[in-house]
């Protein structure tokens, strides 16, 4: 029960956090920008976290919960990414589509991989 109040609580700020960001991020590309932007921020956030979870000992499996699964898992938009690409193809706006996949996915493990090597970088 406490590992899921963990997750859940962390999935409440990491929600706001992605409501947030998302209305910051104005831009005239036809690219849904804010999905994008939440994305790349949170695949380098869970390559940060991950990375110190994996590589130091000051992450605890409770603090992981917390942080990857409630706080990244709420404010990723993985969801909002699909339902936004099969939107666009709906529209006959398939390159559009293809880009913002090609955007989504490339950015986001580039974005994973830095963050991962940023946490092995010593304090």
């Amino acid at each position: 029960m406490a590992n899921m109040l963990l997750v859940g609580m962390g999935g409440f700020v990491g929600s706001i956090l992605r409501y947030g960001l998302g209305e910051l991020v104005h831009s005239s590309l036809r690219v849904p920008a804010g999905t994008l932007a939440v994305n790349v921020i949170g695949c380098l956030l869970i390559g940060v976290v991950g990375g110190w979870y994996e590589n130091h000992s000051f992450l605890g499996h409770s603090a992981r919960l917390f942080l990857m699964v409630g706080i990244l898992g709420g404010f990723t938009t993985f969801s909002a990414f699909g339902y936004e690409t099969m939107h666009l193809a709906r529209n006959r706006e398939l390159a559009i589509a293809m880009a913002n996949i090609l955007l989504q996915v490339a950015l986001g493990l580039v974005a994973v991989w830095i963050g991962y090597r940023l946490s092995l970088v010593r304090l």
